[in-house]
């Protein structure tokens, strides 16, 4: 058997530069390809894949508009304060959904998670509640630091020194490999009186199952 070795190079050639085009296509002139979109197409070789079949064609340039969008997020205004009327109240502000990614396996995980502070002098809108704990679940994570600094960060900006942060979340890196069990982790974050007086928590724990 014969074997044209010129045209296996043309056509070599020709899926690498298929390849090459493909990715500057995506990209606007006078800017460099962003390097994330070789790591996939490198992942997706490595995994058994062909980068250039139907169907994964464009996954490169989505996976890499993807790492973008989440690492670059931008939660917007989180410090709008509103003068408070009392400081014997507690707001509690429950179910907010975030998206995160593991540190340990760069899996996803998500998380419900309830705010709770006692205002001093000022009051918290209140999307930024949601804002803020948008922007630390927008990097990798743990959920231990993810409930920490969500509760620094609100008792940094209303001065209230009484918070806390609780967080249910399912972690794929447990549901999706290893054991493979689903399962909920909670983890905890009380600042001030929330971490001093048994009370209080309960009295939180009360509203929260209601």
């Amino acid at each position: 058997m014969t074997v044209n070795t010129s045209s296996a190079s043309a056509r070599a050639e020709a899926r690498t530069t298929g390849s090459a085009d493909a990715v500057a296509s995506t990209v606007p002139a006078g800017r460099e390809p962003d390097p994330l979109i070789d790591i996939a197409q490198r992942l997706l070789k490595e995994i058994g894949e062909d980068p250039e079949r139907d169907g994964l064609r464009d996954t490169p340039d989505r996976f890499a508009r993807w790492w973008r969008e989440f690492i670059d997020y931008q939660p917007g205004t989180t410090d709008t304060l509103f003068e408070a009327t009392t400081t014997s109240q507690m707001v509690v502000v429950s179910d907010i959904m975030v998206w995160s990614l593991c540190e340990h396996h760069l899996l996803p995980f998500n998380c419900s998670i309830t705010i709770a502070y006692r205002p001093e002098q000022t009051l918290l809108g209140l999307s930024k509640f949601a804002r803020v704990a948008h922007r630390h679940a927008h990097r990798l994570q743990v959920q231990e630091r993810l409930v920490a600094d969500i509760a620094q960060e609100i008792s940094d900006t209303t001065r209230a020194a009484d918070v806390a942060v609780i967080a249910k979340g399912e972690h794929l890196c447990m549901t999706m490999r290893g054991i493979k069990a689903g399962a909920l982790m909670t983890s905890t974050a009380f600042l001030g009186k929330f971490g001093e007086d048994s009370a209080l928590r309960a009295e939180l724990m009360a509203l929260l199952q209601r």
